[in-house]
């Protein structure tokens, strides 16, 4: 192998963690806002319990679709949709940051983004795939 390869190689590789990682992160989520009942969800979740269940349920359907998104496109030979999908994702943490800040939970943030800087290398790494 040539050493742009063995870069390529890299990089694949480094961006399937990054997707599995968050993949998992937003599937796991939705499947707790889509599961559970509010009164249990609010307990790990505080601002579940604040808002509508209506939209609790709406993100957790969110979450599940952005997982999907981040797998799904490789496996239907449409990789290029993987960027917009975690461009979507990024839209989705810079709301829920937006969210916290104006309910005044900045000590909550750290995590989303944590999560923006992941979904943005994979909509930088497969914007051409």
């Amino acid at each position: 192998m040539t050493s742009q390869q063995n870069t390529s190689k890299t990089h694949n590789i480094a961006l399937w963690v990054a997707q599995v990682l968050v993949a998992l992160t937003f599937l796991m989520g939705g499947a707790m806002k889509l599961g559970q009942p509010i009164e249990a969800l609010s307990a790990q979740l505080p601002w579940t319990g604040g808002v509508n269940p209506m939209l609790v349920r709406i993100l957790g359907g969110i979450d599940v679709l952005g997982g999907l998104g981040l797998l799904l496109p490789h496996f239907l030979k449409k990789p290029q949709l993987t960027a917009w999908a975690a461009y979507g994702g990024l839209l989705l943490m810079v709301s829920a940051i937006v969210f916290h800040l104006l309910r005044g939970e900045s000590n909550v943030i750290g995590f989303n983004i944590f999560l923006i800087v992941l979904l943005g290398l994979i909509a930088w790494g497969r914007r051409n795939s």
